[in-house]
């Protein structure tokens, strides 16, 4: 007891650490590409003579270019695994140079804030490379330190390899990361990888992909906000 009879004021709490760094997907996380996709996907289906409903669209949100190729081959387009995946991209590509990206709220501002609090930030995405380096190219400068694309890994999400390429880049322990994604794909594969993740659901439910969170909106999330989550979920949070 203090002199006063009051008990002494305790130490203030530690504030949470920031993540080693924050992994994120791109399409439906960053950008809101995914009806340039679907839009894509109707246009190449029609042109052979077959059918393409919303409902078979969203099958395909999150999947690796090859599974979704497979499924659109399935759907009557009589070309190669490549071929389709050429053309749908180039498709997409043209219509970001057209309209620009189209950004999801507060996913720019929440890089911008993790960089200048230097947090390190990589692309994690199934889109090929050509088309990651065209959208981070619309954006500001400096945010992101490495891409990894679809056409630089041996199985797409949900596999975990696509987060595991990145933390090996970047030299660090994937329980030290924060993935963010939009698609239950995208969420099993951070999860597969031992990455605290959190799920920011557009067009697919996150219930049961075992996302460590869901978000509703970036819009609004700060440094703060990462922090808080890694020191409940991360390597820290499970000590």
């Amino acid at each position: 007891m203090s002199s006063s009879g009051l008990a002494p004021d305790s130490a203030p709490a530690a504030a949470p650490v920031l993540p080693a760094a924050v992994l994120w997907d791109m399409d439906g996380t960053i950008v809101d590409t995914e009806p340039f996709w679907m839009a894509a996907e109707g246009d190449l289906v029609t042109s052979f003579g077959g059918t393409w409903t919303h409902e078979q669209a969203l099958t395909l949100v999150g999947q690796g270019l090859e599974t979704s190729a497979a499924i659109l081959q399935e759907a009557g387009v009589r070309m190669s695994v490549p071929e389709i995946i050429d053309t749908l991209t180039a498709r997409v590509q043209e219509i970001l140079d057209e309209k620009g990206p189209p950004l999801r709220p507060g996913a720019v501002e929440l890089l911008t804030a993790l960089s200048e609090a230097g947090v390190r930030c990589a692309l994690v995405t199934m889109s090929l490379r050509r088309m990651a380096e065209q959208v981070v190219s619309a954006l500001p400068s400096g945010l992101f330190e490495l891409i990894v694309g679809g056409d630089q890994v041996t199985r797409p999400k949900p596999f975990p390899d696509a987060y595991l390429q990145a933390c090996a880049g970047l030299d660090i322990d994937p329980a030290t990361a924060v993935a963010i994604e939009d698609s239950p794909t995208g969420v099993r594969a951070a999860v597969a990888a031992g990455i605290p993740t959190i799920g920011v659901p557009l067009l697919v439910s996150l219930v049961g992909t075992g996302a460590h969170a869901v978000w509703p909106t970036l819009a609004g999330r700060t440094p703060d906000d990462i922090a808080a989550f890694h020191a409940a979920h991360g390597a820290k949070g499970r000590e």
